[in-house]
């Protein structure tokens, strides 16, 4: 299963979100790479660093996408595995990051014994789980006692940057199709610096947790971030994709016009964005 017109892999424990995911991102990790996987990088020295991951260290890169995190933790001299639920993603990776060992596998269920890793980091992968107190709960298994994990999210509300695109889509009239299913309201958490932090003490039951917001300009032009949605990444390709090319079309408009807030001199979107960076050690 390598391109978009493969079906997506199955895991044991799927919730429609999750299968909804895998839609969203099957075949799709050229387009990821060359638009949204570069903002997404922003954080990845920031969740190393969180995570304690230095040379030797046994690390887990869980939902690596195309490897930026496993890439960079290589480059630290440590000990890289890295997961992902996307066929795609998982070859991305394993050229980004060679010296991994990167491998399919979905969250919350990791091929993984107890205590197998130093350090666990998961850049936005909290954002694309059915289920994320599971999610946590198995992050928790597999580091040892005394290691750490750390996790980004996108906040909410979103930044104006971030919100460019789905602006966009309302601005055209073009409804959330049914088909792609919301994260069920006793599975999500908020999306807020307290709503993490108490996400990594109940549902990961760790210690001396800490999170803090992560703002940023991130420059692109307007063409590169209108690609990514009008190749169907993510759950804004998939609206944006759902009703045919000339729906598309008059999304793409909106975007051009809104966009314009952003414009710097140099023609550039300028697009302020804030995660969430969230960490904590398993106690021992």
């Amino acid at each position: 299963m390598t391109n978009s017109g493969e079906a997506s892999a199955q895991f044991a424990g799927e919730t429609p979100f999750d299968v909804g995911e895998r839609r969203a991102w099957a075949g799709r990790a050229a387009a990821y790479a060359a638009g949204f996987g570069r903002l997404c990088a922003y954080t990845v020295p920031r969740l190393l660093d969180a995570a304690g991951v230095t040379e030797g260290s046994r690390v887990l890169d869980a939902g690596t996408g195309t490897g930026a995190a496993a890439a960079a933790a290589c480059a630290r001299g440590a000990r890289v595995t890295a997961v992902d639920a996307e066929p795609d993603m998982v070859r991305a990776a394993a050229a980004a990051a060679p010296e991994a060992a990167v491998r399919l596998a979905a969250l919350p269920q990791l091929p993984f014994a107890d205590e197998s890793f130093d350090a666990v980091v998961g850049n936005f992968v909290l954002n694309h789980v059915g289920r994320p107190r599971a999610a946590l709960a198995e992050l928790r298994r597999v580091t040892r006692p005394g290691g750490r994990i750390a996790l980004t999210i996108w906040a909410a509300p979103p930044a104006s940057g971030q919100a460019l695109l789905g602006r966009a889509v309302q601005a055209a009239g073009v409804p959330r199709p049914p088909d792609i299913p919301a994260l069920a309201p006793e599975d999500d958490f908020p999306r807020t610096e307290p709503g993490l932090a108490e996400l990594l003490r109940t549902a990961g039951r760790l210690v001396g947790v800490v999170c803090s917001a992560v703002s940023w300009d991130h420059r692109t032009t307007p063409e590169e971030w209108w690609h990514g949605p009008a190749s169907g990444v993510a759950t804004i390709g998939r609206v944006v994709t759902s009703q045919g090319p000339a729906v598309t079309e008059r999304i793409r408009r909106h975007f051009r016009d809104l966009a314009v807030e952003f414009a710097a001199p140099d023609g550039q979107l300028v697009l302020p964005h804030t995660a969430l960076l969230a960490s904590g050690r398993v106690a021992g």
